[in-house]
């Protein structure tokens, strides 16, 4: 059998995780990037051919499975649409209150072409969704707690250098560790969102800028820092780059439970994530469920898909067999 044919639309972070991505799975290739930039002016890591977004559909014979690398706020929920019409695909879409209304118009598209589309494909929405269903399936009778962090926001530091007189800033989400450890407790806490987490914000301001009136900005703003405890620190473009570059995340999905006739014994479900560079993880993530969409296609399936409808020997490259033997 050849190999799976990944296409990439988009070469952000995301796009060069994909890359990477692929060259660790010897039963994928990747045939091309497609970018809205000129092709001429991106440079792939592999070397591997780039093209205008508007020949994909000339490429189509030569895509197995397309990783549709843009973002939730406004590219997605217009590329995943057009682009289920013609390829399997695969997005990160992480517009949780949103999901349902893609999953609906990509579902229609995939439908109608005979698609694989899989949706909200990355760690959350993703792998934190899965133990989430997981343990809710196990202990029936339980609490369910997400804590997010220690990472960088990606959302939320660009809502800060949205602010007149910020020139770049880096925010992080931090969990609170008494929160955490109370629910490792089985003490099943109600918890508010400013008892859960809190947010630390790197500034570089424009010169001459008003720092007390940015901090005072970030502090209040709607949906983004007003319901949290926030530590606003200036610092320096240099600092910035030297300290902050990177694009660490991480988290932890809890299930506390009881068991038993009484509800005498408790249990704790956790998983938990360290990630040293939050696109490259999702990168991953996504390169496996190309594969799961690739061979759900070729069995017949279409239609939009989630993580909650892959088994999970679809994503592996391992054979049943080798599976049985080494994992289970």
């Amino acid at each position: 059998m050849g190999k799976i044919r990944i296409a990439i639309s988009g070469y952000g972070n995301l796009g060069k995780g994909v890359e990477c991505a692929v060259r660790q799975n010897g039963d994928m290739e990747l045939t091309g990037v497609f970018t809205r930039r000129a092709p001429e002016s991106v440079k792939t890591l592999s070397g591997v051919p780039v093209y205008h977004v508007d020949m994909l559909q000339e490429k189509k014979d030569e895509i197995d499975v397309l990783v549709v690398c843009g973002g939730s706020a406004t590219d997605l929920p217009k590329q995943t649409v057009e682009y289920a019409k013609y390829f399997n695909v695969v997005d990160s879409f992480d517009t949780h209150a949103k999901i349902p209304e893609h999953f609906a118009n990509v579902d229609q598209a995939a439908s109608e072409s005979g698609k694989i589309a899989m949706i909200s494909v990355g760690w959350d929405p993703g792998m934190f969704s899965l133990n989430r269903l997981y343990a809710n399936a196990i202990l029936r009778e339980g609490s369910d707690h997400t804590f997010w962090g220690k990472g960088v926001s990606q959302g939320h530091s660009d809502a800060i250098r949205r602010i007149p007189g910020v020139k770049n800033a880096k925010q992080y989400t931090i969990p609170v560790e008494s929160a955490l450890e109370a629910v490792r407790n089985c003490e099943n806490p109600e918890l508010t969102t400013r008892q859960k987490h809190t947010r630390e914000c790197f500034v570089v301001a424009e010169e001459g800028a008003d720092q007390a009136w940015i901090e005072n900005e970030i502090k209040t703003m709607p949906n983004y820092f007003a319901d949290y405890d926030t530590t606003v620190h200036f610092i320096t473009e240099e600092e910035l780059q030297r300290d902050h570059a990177g694009i660490p995340h991480g988290g932890f999905v809890l299930r506390t439970g009881k068991t038993g006739k009484n509800g005498e014994h408790n249990h704790v479900m956790e998983y938990s994530l360290k990630l040293d560079s939050n696109p490259e993880f999702t990168a991953c993530v996504l390169t496996a469920y190309a594969r799961a969409a690739y061979r759900m296609n070729k069995e017949g399936m279409k239609g939009c898909k989630t993580v909650f409808d892959v088994a999970p020997s679809y994503l592996s490259p391992m054979t049943a067999e080798e599976m049985r033997r080494t994992l289970l």
